[in-house]
């Protein structure tokens, strides 16, 4: 099982410090959230910053929000990115569901899957080398990647996971393992009825805090504080996982699963939490 770490947000300049760590442990992805009405650093620049402080590791979003974004730009950002690492950039995209975001943003968030899908299929014929459209060339670079970065879509909904079949490589799944499964055969039963050829790549998150009292937390206090818009955050705080066993018996439970990775993604930003959790999964 691949194992990646998910970056906390509390402290921007951190961050790179924590990728350098990274980078020289076993670790295979580093993945930033995104989000507009926070104090979270931008993912794409901050993925841009921290492909110059690595080598090896992959950088992925978990996960962008497209409609947030003007479609030529956002192709070019990632196309860009993917060439300045050397082909280390997973664009994981979703719609986004906080309202303050698309208000803060001025999009629709009622359209938000429909200007999804036409982004997608606009960043593909960017990344193709095709012109623009009807009096406007091609935009490039072209990225690393032929035909463009590798593309992780992140949903729950039903007609949201269909998308992955229609324009994914593969599903970033955000739930925890013991309510993944379904998730995980819609997926791929989409996929089959595609006639997509092979398989969906599968990557799971699952939020850990592994260190002392003080680690665990922190982590839980950004977690309430992130997912304060639902109101009642008991639900997520406690599926928190802040023991060894508890963390390897996730992984454990979505490699039964299928899973091709799992993100172990960190809320403190106790840096400790690094070598730690690399120790725990060498």
């Amino acid at each position: 099982m691949n194992v990646g770490l998910g970056l906390p947000i509390g402290d921007p300049p951190a961050l790179l410090s924590w990728a350098r760590l990274a980078d020289a442990g076993p670790f295979t992805a580093l993945g930033l959230l995104d989000r507009l009405v926070y104090a979270n650093p931008e993912p794409l620049v901050t993925l841009a910053a921290i492909a110059g402080a690595t080598s090896r590791i992959r950088l992925q979003t978990e996960v962008l929000l497209g409609p947030l974004r003007e479609s030529a730009l956002l192709a070019k950002q990632a196309a860009t990115l993917d060439l300045m690492s050397g082909g280390r950039f997973t664009l994981g995209i979703g719609v986004g569901g906080r309202r303050d975001d698309h208000l803060a943003a001025g999009t629709d968030i009622r359209t938000r899957g429909r200007r999804l899908d036409e982004q997608l299929a606009t960043m593909r014929r960017v990344w193709s080398g095709a012109p623009y459209g009807e009096d406007v060339g091609p935009i490039g670079p072209a990225p690393a990647r032929e035909g463009g970065p590798e593309i992780l879509i992140g949903a729950f909904a039903p007609a949201a996971l269909e998308r992955v079949a229609r324009w994914g490589h593969g599903y970033l799944c955000a739930s925890p393992p013991w309510t993944a499964a379904p998730l995980l055969r819609d997926v791929e039963r989409s996929w089959t009825t595609a006639g997509r050829t092979g398989r969906p790549r599968i990557v799971a998150q699952v939020n850990v805090a592994l260190g002392p009292d003080e680690t665990v937390r922190d982590a839980r206090e950004a977690l309430g504080s992130y997912y304060a818009f639902l109101g009642d955050t008991r639900h997520v705080t406690g599926n928190l996982l802040t023991t060894p066993q508890r963390i390897l018996d996730a992984v454990a439970a979505f490699t039964d699963l299928g899973a091709d990775e799992v993100m172990l993604y960190c809320w403190s930003g106790d840096p400790g939490q690094v070598g730690r959790l690399a120790d725990l999964i060498a």
